[in-house]
C-alpha cells in the first residue's frame, strides 16, 4: 500500500502545479467519440446545454457558475492521478478546483457531474452541479441516439440506460420545474442538423426507463401506464399524479368511472368528423343530459381549482360525483342519434367529460 500512496503523493503534488483551466486546451487533443469529435468539443456542447439550463431555472447565477463547472469539469482527466486512477475523476477534479481559488460550488459541481454515478447514488448537492449533470447527460444521450449507438437487449456499452435514469432521478428529486421535451431541445442545439426523429427515439427511451422505475418503486403498472399515457412533460409531478391516481382507486365509485371513462373514450374515437368544443345546453332532450351538463359544469370548476394548486388528490376524488349522472345518461340517453346536431352536442359533452376526468391521468387505463 505504501508504494502506492507514495505515487498518489507524487501525482498530487505534481498535478497541482498547473491549474484546472490551463489543462482544457488540451482536451481538444482526447477523442470522445470518432464520430462526436473530441472531448473539448462534448466540453462545449455541454457548456453550451448547461447554461441554458440554468437560464430556464430562472438563475443567471448560477447559470454562469455551471458554464464555468462544465468549462473545467473534464479536465482532471489529463492529470496524472486520475490518469493513474481513474475513479477518481470528479473527486480530484474538486480538489484540484479548489486548490485553484475556484468558486466552492463550482469546485462541487465538478465532482457531482458525474452522479449518480449508480443506482442508489446521491444526487449533485446544489443547483450548480444539477445543471452540469443534467447536460452532461443530455449531452450524451442525445449524441450517442444521433449516431445510432442506441442500448440493444443487455447492451449498454455507453451506460445510456444509467444516464437516462439520472437524468429522470434529478427532475423527479429536486422536484425541477424543467419540462423533459423542453431539456431533450436544448441538448440538441449544439448539434448540427440533428433529426427530429432522434428526440422522438431518445423520449420514447427516457419513457420507457421511467415506467420501469415506477414499477419498481411499488406503483402498479396500471397506475403507472394512466398516467404516462398522457406524456406529463413535468416529469416533478409524476409522484404526486400517481398518488392521486392511487388515492381514486379506493373510492368504491372508481371501477365505474373508469369503465364508462374507456367507454367515452371509444365513442369519440369512433365519432365522425371534428367533435366540437362548445355544449348547446338549449339542445338537451334527455333530463339525464341535463343533470350531466351541470354536474360536470359544478365539478369542472372546483376540480381544475385543484388541479392548478397541485391538489391531484382532492381534484381526481371530486369526480366521485359523477357517477350518478354518468350511469343515469348511459342508461337513458342514445347519443348517436339520428339528429346531426343533437348527436354533435351530445359527443361535445362527453368530450368534456373526458377532458375533466383525465386531467390527472387517463382514468380508463384503470378498467378492468
Amino acid at each position: 500500500v505504501r508504494p502506492r500512496l507514495a505515487d498518489a503523493k507524487f501525482f498530487f503534488d505534481q498535478d497541482r502545479k498547473k491549474k484546472l483551466a490551463d489543462r482544457v486546451p488540451g482536451l481538444a487533443k482526447v477523442v470522445y467519440h470518432n464520430r462526436l469529435g473530441s472531448q473539448g468539443e462534448r466540453v462545449e456542447r455541454v457548456r453550451a446545454i448547461a447554461y441554458v439550463v440554468a437560464f430556464e431555472m430562472r438563475n443567471l447565477q448560477t447559470a454562469g457558475m455551471a458554464d464555468r463547472a462544465a468549462h473545467l469539469a473534464k479536465a482532471d482527466l489529463l492529470t496524472d492521478m486520475v490518469g493513474e486512477f481513474p475513479e477518481l475523476q470528479g473527486i480530484m477534479g474538486r480538489y484540484y478546483a479548489e486548490h485553484d481559488g475556484e468558486d466552492a460550488l463550482v469546485a462541487e459541481a465538478i465532482e457531482d457531474h458525474y452522479k449518480p454515478r449508480f443506482a442508489g447514488d446521491t444526487l449533485p448537492r446544489s443547483e450548480v452541479g444539477l445543471c452540469v449533470a443534467l447536460a452532461d447527460k443530455l449531452e450524451t444521450l442525445v449524441g450517442l441516439f444521433s449516431i445510432g449507438e442506441k442500448p440493444t437487449g443487455d447492451k449498454d456499452p455507453f451506460a445510456l440506460r444509467r444516464h437516462a435514469l439520472g437524468i429522470i432521478r434529478m427532475l423527479i428529486e429536486k422536484q425541477l420545474p424543467l419540462k423533459l421535451d423542453r431539456l431533450l431541445e436544448i441538448g440538441a442545439k449544439p448539434f448540427a442538423n440533428m433529426s427530429p426523429s432522434v428526440l422522438r427515439d431518445v423520449s420514447l427511451f427516457m419513457t420507457e426507463r421511467l415506467a420501469g422505475l415506477l414499477r419498481d418503486q411499488g406503483y402498479r403498472a396500471g397506475e403507472v401506464d394512466a398516467v404516462l399515457s398522457l406524456n406529463p412533460s413535468l416529469l416533478a409531478d409524476i409522484p404526486k399524479r400517481l398518488d392521486a391516481v392511487r388515492a381514486f382507486t379506493a373510492l368504491p365509485e372508481s371501477e365505474s368511472l373508469a369503465a364508462a371513462n374507456k367507454r367515452v373514450g371509444n365513442i369519440l374515437k369512433k365519432a365522425e368528423g371534428v367533435v366540437g368544443e362548445q355544449v348547446d345546453n338549449d339542445k338537451f332532450v334527455e333530463a339525464a343530459e341535463t343533470n350531466l351538463f351541470i354536474a360536470l359544469h359544478h365539478i369542472e370548476v372546483s376540480s381544475l381549482e385543484l388541479y392548478k394548486s397541485g391538489d391531484y388528490v382532492t381534484s381526481l376524488q371530486k369526480l366521485a360525483a359523477l357517477k350518478a349522472p354518468v350511469d343515469a345518461f348511459f342508461d337513458t340517453v342514445m347519443v348517436n342519434a339520428d339528429d346531426h346536431g343533437l348527436r354533435a352536442n351530445r359527443l361535445a359533452l362527453l368530450s368534456q367529460l373526458h377532458q375533466t376526468m383525465n386531467r390527472v391521468a387517463d382514468l380508463s387505463r384503470l378498467a378492468a
